[in-house]
């Protein structure tokens, strides 16, 4: 089943949705959220709400294309979890005198931090489309999916070293890029 059926399948609020996509893209979804959860468990539940996601999106969204969306929302879900499991360890009794104590401090984030913030977004992005598809691909891959660098290398048929290469030649190039535009020191 190709991508605009399943949306029109979510588009008909239609239970079958789940399973066409689990189906379609089931291995992918898990793979996202398993490079950057650790625990089996984890990386099932984050794939249930990440179906969650897309159900709760879909209407009125029309993702184009279908696999960015939903790798993104498990992404997304499994970076939330994550932080939430790393929050977990911390001192309760600590972070709960620092709640209380926040009600009577302003906050730190203002506007102009959040500014500079859609700045640098802004400056990877234009960074992102200005490099070549295979560049491109390695550098979402790895920073975004947290896929392995041997993954990379075995869907572009590279070798590890040549991945890593590249790698650190974009990162290089984004760090010069990013200087020039005032937005690093």
């Amino acid at each position: 089943m190709d991508d605009r059926q399943i949306i029109a399948l979510f588009n008909a609020r239609s239970e079958q949705a789940i399973a066409e996509l689990e189906k379609k893209y089931g291995g992918a979804i898990r793979k996202t959220a398993g490079n950057i959860l650790a625990d089996r468990q984890d990386v099932e539940e984050c794939v249930n709400d990440t179906y969650l996601g897309v159900w709760n999106t879909i209407p009125p969204q029309e993702p184009d294309p279908l696999f960015s969306y939903v790798c993104r929302i498990a992404r997304n879900q499994a970076v939330k979890r994550c932080h939430r499991e790393t929050a977990q360890k911390r001192n309760r009794q600590y972070d709960l005198a620092l709640d209380e104590l926040a009600e009577c401090i302003p906050s730190t984030v203002d506007v102009e931090m959040e500014h500079d913030a859609r700045e640098l977004a802004d400056a990877v992005s234009r960074f992102l489309a200005s490099l070549r598809y295979e560049d491109r691909f390695c550098f979402l891959r790895r920073y975004f999916y947290a896929d392995a660098v041997s993954d990379i290398a075995a869907q572009l048929r590279w070798s590890s070293h040549r991945v890593s290469v590249r790698l650190s030649r974009v990162r290089e190039k984004l760090h010069h890029t990013l200087k020039e535009e005032g937005l690093l020191e």
